[in-house]
């Protein structure tokens, strides 16, 4: 097929949902669809077989996208309608795959030229608005209601969680709906020792390791204020926090400072994916304190993959993938979390149990081909309708 893929963000960054729309780009063209990708002015090129990446023009002031809601991202939407419709007119295609609000886009190119959508729903934009901006809560019906068109309109949705799918479900019980949960990335990792230590060795004590950006609903002041907890149990405990941008490190560098946890953590900022297998490995706990949002991180994968324990609030955010059975889950509140920690950061038999419970799970259900098996599903499905309407 001739396919139109709308990515709202900066394509390509080493995040979430970026690496996520790559890996849907490398299945596409694997299968020997020819993709044209609209995305943002921000981001680093990338090669794949029979895609052409265009972006919107650059402008002042729209860069630094970050994740989530933003009216830099409202203003760069604004300019992704535009480019839209010109490649739509320009060019016939087979369909659009939409990426989390490029929905909208899609939705408005359905109504004007007829070619059909997928929803690729990587969030709720619903609730993602209102958690970012508690004042619009007055608006949420309406925002409800604009997600459930969306989902209505499309020819189908592709859900990355089970919670996600619940959504489309609710709105559309008879929609085609796809799960394709993210996958461990540690395959794309190096493992063989050759980078030597990446981890701080600090004084020898166990080392709690979190991955990812640093933005609030990641939880990153509740596992400041509960490590405080497990340092009064676990004295020579370290916590090592990898990712975030340089003014977010040192806003939670000086609230380290103030909580008097400075010296035992520790801020390495962005690192390669290709770290990312010896980082988790020399790890004895990695932690997910999320608080917020219905899908499940992108690092969970990972971290389960990794053969280190994994700590996680319990949350739907990580319930719908994790259990006591794969991971330590706590209540988030930083005593919860801090004796949680302080409890796995003592007991290496725990450790042990609910690493290797993890990776045979990641192992069996979130491998890249496993997500490829889901994908080459819905699209085969997706392609047949397509090819149907067309006859």
């Amino acid at each position: 097929m001739k396919i139109l893929l709308l990515a709202p963000h900066p394509f390509y960054q080493a995040r979430g949902t970026p690496i996520a729309v790559k890996t849907v780009l490398e299945f596409l063209s694997e299968r020997g669809d020819s993709v044209d990708v609209l995305t943002y002015a921000e981001g680093s090129d990338v090669q794949i077989h029979n895609c052409r990446v265009y972006r919107i023009p650059r402008m002042p002031g729209l860069r630094n996208i970050r994740p989530g809601f933003s009216f830099k991202k409202v203003a760069c939407d604004a300019l992704m309608v535009i480019s839209c419709l010109r490649m739509v007119r320009r060019t016939r295609y087979d369909l659009i795959h939409a990426v989390e609000e490029s929905a909208f886009i899609a939705s408005l190119m359905r109504a004007l030229s007829g070619v059909p959508y997928v929803y690729d729903m990587d969030s709720s934009l619903a609730e993602q608005m209102i958690e970012a901006y508690p004042g619009l809560r007055f608006a949420f019906p309406a925002l409800h209601r604009m997600e459930a068109l969306a989902i209505r309109r499309s020819a189908g949705v592709l859900a990355v969680c089970a919670a996600l799918e619940d959504v489309a479900r609710a709105h559309d019980p008879e929609k085609l709906v796809g799960r394709v949960e993210d996958t461990t990335l540690l395959s794309q990792s190096e493992s063989d020792g050759r980078n030597g230590r990446v981890l701080p060795d600090g004084d020898g004590g166990p080392v709690a390791l979190y991955v990812g950006n640093l933005e609030s609903y990641q939880g990153i002041d509740l596992l400041l204020e509960g490590f405080r907890h497990t340092l009064r149990a676990v004295p020579k405990a370290q916590l090592v926090i990898v990712g975030g941008r340089q003014a977010d490190i040192a806003h939670y560098g000086n609230r380290a400072a103030a909580l008097g946890i400075g010296e035992a953590v520790h801020f390495l900022g962005p690192r390669p994916v290709a770290l990312l297998a010896d980082l988790l490995r020399e790890a004895d706990v990695l932690v997910s304190p999320r608080l917020k949002g219905l899908n499940t991180p992108m690092k969970i994968y990972s971290y389960l993959d990794s053969g280190s324990a994994v700590l996680a609030t319990r949350l739907r955010t990580h319930t719908q993938v994790l259990d006591d059975r794969l991971a330590y889950l706590v209540d988030p509140e930083p005593a919860a979390l801090g004796r949680g920690l302080a409890e796995l950061l003592s007991d290496p038999e725990l450790r042990g149990r609910l690493a290797a419970s993890a990776k045979e799970y990641v192992q069996r259900e979130h491998t890249p081909e496993a997500a490829r098996r889901k994908l080459e599903a819905f699209y085969t499905t997706m392609e047949a309708r397509v090819r149907r309407n067309h006859a």
